[in-house]
């Protein structure tokens, strides 16, 4: 593709628009609070504390409820994510990753309805989301999004 001004000039300002948002507050803040869940230990036992548990939870999910420890840890699982995420470090990091995920989808979703309404943006957080289906177009396609 041979490149003419206005591809140059749309790439200067997506330029500008990423490295607006790389200096907003928003990400600031999120990267204040990666950092500091990374460097609190006490943040960091619990959240490996889950990953442990959770790792033994999908093995007891290959067999089910006739697995002789499945009540035990789906108990354990339940407990220990609500201890994690009673973390003031995980917490206050949670709230800053959803703040960067909806700053992410808002420009988004401006860019690509400010070029059509047919094009899809992720919406309300879709990328934090599981809804199976990943259009991002918030269920009018039929899906569950």
């Amino acid at each position: 593709m041979i490149a003419t001004m206005e591809y140059v000039d749309i790439l200067d300002r997506s330029e500008a628009i990423g490295k607006m948002i790389l200096e907003s507050e928003v990400v600031e803040d999120y990267e204040n609070s990666r950092k500091a869940l990374q460097e609190d230990a006490e943040s960091q036992q619990l959240i490996k504390a889950f990953i442990d548990i959770k790792n033994h939870y999908e093995d007891v999910q290959r067999f089910g409820s006739y697995h002789p420890d499945y009540n035990e840890i789906m108990k354990k699982v339940r407990t220990t994510k609500r201890e994690m995420d009673m973390n003031d470090k995980v917490a206050t990091f949670k709230i800053a990753e959803r703040n960067l995920q909806k700053l992410l989808d808002e420009v988004s979703e401006y860019i690509a309805t400010s070029t059509s309404e047919q094009i899809k943006a992720p919406k309300d957080g879709a990328a934090l989301t599981d809804s199976g289906c990943g259009c991002g177009s918030g269920g009018s396609c039929g899906c569950a999004s």
